[in-house]
């Protein structure tokens, strides 16, 4: 079982750390809470252990979230989009303007239903249709509709957003 988790770790980590911060927004923690999860995977040895990994690192960001609206008024989350491990050199121009465009995405994601980020972020983090079925209770049939049908949300929000954004400067 030890292989299989170190297996799995090498694989699945970084998307991982992904989701997680998707749903906190702040690379530091991401990377925390999916140290977390692979510390409880091994001391629980699931026999599902990806779809496990991802439904605990959600619950973990839950957690996180409601802890987060506790300590509102001393926390602030970072809304930067973590470097790849891998990352190319950007330059401060190109750096600022990504940063922008993760900042818009991240708003238009939180107009979306939970179901749809949900969906969004499984998606996102690596997980197949058959896992993101098991974690969201959709039929597997339904995941690629569902992912779809989030996919064109997000896409009306972001637009919505823009052309909020550019009539509120006119």
């Amino acid at each position: 079982m030890t292989d299989d988790l170190a297996e799995l770790y090498q694989t699945t980590y970084a998307a991982v750390v992904r989701f997680l911060y998707r749903k906190v927004w702040d690379p530091d923690r991401a990377e925390d809470l999916a140290q977390e999860v692979f510390v409880r995977a091994m001391a629980h040895k699931p026999d599902k252990p990806r779809a496990w990994v991802f439904a605990v690192a959600a619950n973990l960001a839950r957690d996180e979230a409601r802890a987060a609206v506790r300590r509102k008024r001393h926390l602030t989350l970072l809304k930067n989009e973590p470097a790849p491990m891998s990352a190319p050199f950007r330059s401060p121009d190109a750096e600022v303007e990504h940063s922008e465009k993760m900042t818009k995405v991240h708003e238009a994601l939180a107009d979306l239903t939970p179901r749809d980020q949900e969906v969004l972020l499984l998606w996102d983090g690596g997980l197949s249709y058959p896992e993101i079925a098991e974690r969201t209770g959709l039929a597997t049939g339904a995941v690629g509709t569902t992912l779809a049908r989030a996919r064109k949300r997000l896409v009306e929000a972001y637009d919505r957003q823009q052309l909020h954004k550019q009539a509120s400067r006119s």
